[in-house]
């Protein structure tokens, strides 16, 4: 965020206030279609990265766990078999398209009893101190607008020895492989959000939104100034994506 009172929306710079509303219309737009173009946009892949998200979670029955940004409800889906009935898991996203079609989703899905929705704002979770078990974040940090006060929100309301998973695009570690990607976000990406979804503007705005976000060390530094301890953080697909992880001590 700038120091003018502007903050990112892709390339462009736009007043703070506006950042919200404009995120809230891209997602609107592409809610319907937001699973096939996951799909299509990583060639299936984003379900290893997840996967491997589930698998460092180490999620146990009974626990209370805030899947935020949860859109379309993947993470949830896995959590609320593991955490049982006993547990709790939380489906937050600022979105209330995307929301509506998680919670469509799941309840296909016959999970109900032990998954709650709440649609809100990562920079100021309405929930108590010390409240849940594990935290995940995945490729929704990058559309908040203050990312530091979400980090320190999502701190308070984690009990301590609690987990934070952040999953996230980033900085590919290769010159060739980065080259190759930015051919790719931004001619094919835009493309397939035109033919598919009818709307190659958002899919625009999701490439330039994955440049502006913070690489893997800079996002690492974050966490550690907003409290966060043993921030570590694991690339995959060659830095495409990172999975951030911190806990509250």
């Amino acid at each position: 965020m700038s120091d003018d009172n502007t903050t990112d929306f892709g390339y462009e710079q736009v007043p703070v206030q506006d950042k919200v509303k404009r995120v809230g219309q891209v997602f609107h737009s592409v809610a319907s279609r937001y699973d096939v173009m996951n799909d299509l946009m990583s060639m299936g892949i984003h379900r290893i990265w997840k996967r491997f998200t589930i698998e460092v979670a180490a999620a146990r029955p009974g626990q209370k766990i805030l899947d935020l940004a949860g859109g379309t409800g993947d993470l949830t889906s896995r959590f609320s078999r593991i955490v049982g009935p006993t547990g709790q898991v939380v489906l937050c996203d600022i979105n209330a398209s995307m929301l509506a079609c998680g919670r469509t989703r799941l309840i296909d899905e016959g999970l109900v009893g032990n998954i709650n929705y709440v649609q809100g704002n990562a920079e100021c979770l309405p929930y108590p101190d010390d409240y849940f078990d594990l935290i995940t974040i995945a490729f929704g940090l990058r559309n908040v607008t203050d990312k530091n006060a979400a980090l320190r929100s999502m701190l308070r309301v984690l009990r301590p020895g609690g987990k934070l998973l952040v999953l996230e695009f980033s900085q590919p570690t290769s010159k060739p492989l980065q080259s190759v990607y930015d051919v790719y976000s931004f001619k094919a990406l835009p493309l397939m959000g035109k033919v598919v979804a009818g709307d190659a503007d958002s899919y625009r705005y999701l490439a330039e939104s994955i440049r502006m976000h913070p690489d893997q060390e800079t996002l690492k530094q974050m966490m550690q100034t907003a409290g966060f301890e043993r921030c570590d953080y694991h690339n995959l697909t060659g830095g495409i994506v990172a999975l951030h992880k911190g806990y509250k001590l």
